[in-house]
């Protein structure tokens, strides 16, 4: 009885052993992304986030959280299947609400083997009659 109990405990052991080293692993190709500077009147921007899952097992995300509401991402519900890719779309609306310079981070968590990651969008919002082209500044220098 007691081999019988030991043989048990041993195969017991050896599969939990197998199913922790299955893990989802999640690689974005980028995790920055710069939507340069644009008028308040050009509506919402939008990016799109890519990733692959690296691990050997199904990953899902279980949620991705905007540092405020002026930002919304949208992603992939479904498990993504080893060397399966899915995405993130953020779209940013600050019309009326935050001219400038601004830095957005979008926080996802997922079952993979880095459970949270952080995503970032930066830009610059113009309002008014401000251009949104590059304007370059030359000083002269005396000789």
């Amino acid at each position: 009885m007691k081999k019988i109990l030991f043989i048990l405990v041993m195969l017991c052991g050896i599969f939990t052993y197998a199913d922790a080293q299955k893990q989802a692993e999640i690689k974005f190709d980028e995790v920055k992304m710069d939507l340069g500077k644009f008028h308040e009147n050009d509506g919402v921007q939008k990016c799109t986030f890519t990733f692959k899952n690296v691990g050997n097992a199904p990953l899902v995300i279980n949620q991705a959280i905007a540092s405020c509401g002026c930002t919304v991402p949208t992603y992939t519900k479904e498990p993504i299947a080893p060397g399966q890719s899915g995405k993130i779309d953020v779209t940013y609306n600050g019309k009326g609400k935050f001219p400038g310079n601004f830095k957005k981070t979008i926080t996802v968590r997922t079952n993979g083997k880095t459970e949270m990651t952080r995503l970032y969008i930066t830009g610059n919002m113009v309002t008014g009659k401000e251009s949104t082209a590059t304007t370059k500044t030359v000083m002269a220098v005396p000789d």
